[in-house]
């Protein structure tokens, strides 16, 4: 009896496991996705983001890190910053009609970005990475979406490269995305309104207009005066005193 009961408790725990398995996936060597930080930029502008890399294998790293840049979004500059122990290469597409940079007109744009790890430099487990990234002039769209794939050491390869849906769950396999902001218009862009001056107005101008010519009448007829008066003053002491 002891033995069959304990039997069926180890069947039990493994119909369990196998149960916690498949619907939580955990047999899968990354259930964290690669994501784009920060997440929104302005249309038009140059940004700095960064892929961020979790490793979620409990037993191998990620190696290899491949960025395609959507083809509907071309980007003229693109730049990328060094990672210690990473190797970095491009890839360049055609595109037409040309990009416009700082009045240049470019027939060629960077269509994909592959981090290599050298060594030992592998993101291990439960550890994660940044690649930086330089991009702009940014376009006019409302988004961009890297589709992303992730290569571990064990040959393992994560898809990173279902597109999001308006209004539907996050895909399984969901690609990093860029929302676009429209630019912001630049301060002092609105025209400035032209004072309008009232009836009120006009009359308050000329009546202080007056008082103002009249003060001024008034301070010229007194230093007249005093001139007037100090020429008499000066004549009278020149004239002879008559003696009795």
């Amino acid at each position: 009896m002891t033995r069959f009961r304990r039997t069926a408790t180890a069947a039990a725990a493994l119909a369990f496991t196998a149960a916690a398995t498949a619907v939580l996936g955990f047999a899968g060597p990354a259930s964290a996705h690669v994501t784009v930080n920060p997440k929104e930029a302005a249309q038009g502008g140059y940004a700095r983001v960064a892929f961020r890399v979790p490793n979620e294998s409990d037993s191998a790293s990620t190696v290899k890190l491949e960025v395609v840049l959507p083809e509907n979004a071309p980007v003229g500059s693109v730049s990328t910053m060094p990672v210690p122990g990473w190797t970095v290469a491009t890839e360049k597409r055609k595109v037409d009609p040309p990009i416009e940079v700082h009045g240049s007109q470019l027939t060629e744009a960077v269509s994909k970005i592959t981090w290599t790890a050298s060594g030992d430099a592998g993101v291990k487990p439960g550890q994660f990475q940044e690649f930086p990234v330089s991009l702009g002039p940014l376009p006019q769209v409302d988004s961009m979406v890297f589709k992303t794939l992730q290569t571990y050491s064990d040959g393992n390869i994560s898809r990173w490269i279902d597109e999001p849906a308006p209004g539907a769950e996050e895909p399984e396999h969901p690609a990093p995305v860029l929302t676009l902001a429209a630019a912001a218009a630049p301060a002092g862009s609105a025209t400035p309104t032209a004072a309008v001056a009232s009836p009120d107005d006009d009359d308050d101008d000329d009546g202080n207009g007056l008082a103002v010519g009249l003060g001024v009448a008034g301070l010229v007829a007194g230093l007249a005066g005093l001139a007037l008066g100090g020429l008499a003053f000066a004549r009278t002491r020149r004239e002879p005193v008559a003696k009795a």
